[in-house]
């Protein structure tokens, strides 16, 4: 998911991250992905890209809404404040994805409806199935420039690691 909040199609540096919006381990990397944000502004593009996990009951309906957020406008607000909610969509399930809608002042009708409809399954399984392909194993991993970094195991040293190669990417442009 590419959110115009958060970069542009022309943005020279293109950061994926390859998230599951129930994962514990993605929300604490979200305080790098806003330091990343802060640095590079426009000139870094960071997509989300789903890779829900078997593990995560709710993952997967998430990374559904979480397309339909950003059909609405919200793509990145509405994946930062489900994460932040992790703990309650595992408690209580996908009335969480429609809270959460709401509380963004999304169509929230439109949210249960494409739940339903499944109008977003495709783009969920074409992200896991890329995912697979490249070999993505675990939340949070990271593609730049060709480059994938596991954040699953840890995330120590991550965010530099991102930054010496968007410089580097960025000094050449």
């Amino acid at each position: 998911m590419s959110d115009p909040t958060t970069g542009s199609p022309a943005s020279p540096v293109v950061l994926e991250a390859w998230f599951d919006l129930q994962c514990p381990d993605c929300l604490r990397a979200l305080d790098d992905v806003r330091a990343l944000r802060a640095k590079y502004g426009e000139r870094l593009d960071v997509r989300l890209r789903h890779f829900p996990l078997e593990k995560h009951k709710h993952a997967y309906a998430a990374a559904q809404a979480a397309e339909e957020a950003a059909e609405q406008g919200k793509g990145w607000p509405y994946a930062e404040a489900l994460l932040a909610r992790t703990a309650e969509l595992a408690d209580r399930g996908e009335p969480v994805l429609l809270d959460v809608a709401r509380e963004l002042g999304l169509d929230a009708e439109e949210f249960d409806t494409a739940l339903i409809d499944g109008r977003h399954l495709l783009t969920v399984d074409a992200d896991g199935a890329e995912g697979k392909a490249i070999k993505v194993t675990g939340t949070p991993t990271y593609v730049i420039d060709g480059e994938r970094l596991d954040g699953g195991k840890s995330q120590d040293g991550l965010r530099e690691r991102i930054e010496t190669i968007a410089d580097r990417l960025l000094a050449n442009g």
